[in-house]
């Protein structure tokens, strides 16, 4: 299994509304591409800004190419996203996931 982890901040005032969008335009592409096995959204406010990460869970690289094309390793943006980011990674860690307990 492989993990997929993306950063990016909003102002906080815009935390909420940027979590019900994320959740309904990324988090369902992710959720809906075949070969995914999880979505996990976390934030946390710092001050006046949201700190946003996403971390999804893969069966193998053939089913991140499904989601994100040819380089795996560049983030996938949507239309909105724009609207709301102040500040984002163009890039996305991958890991190797080695050992679960719990939730999967």
């Amino acid at each position: 299994m492989i993990a997929r982890m993306w950063r990016g901040s909003t102002r906080a005032e815009d935390a909420q509304a940027y979590a019900e969008y994320m959740g309904g335009s990324g988090g369902q592409a992710l959720a809906d591409t075949p070969g995914n096995r999880g979505v996990y959204m976390l934030r946390r406010i710092v001050g006046d800004s949201a700190e946003f990460v996403m971390l999804s869970l893969w069966e193998s690289e053939d089913a991140i190419h499904a989601f994100a094309g040819d380089d795996i390793s560049v983030a996938v943006f949507f239309p909105d996203d724009d609207r709301y980011l102040t500040d984002r990674e163009l890039t996305v860690s991958h890991y190797e996931v080695v050992e679960t307990r719990g939730l999967v």
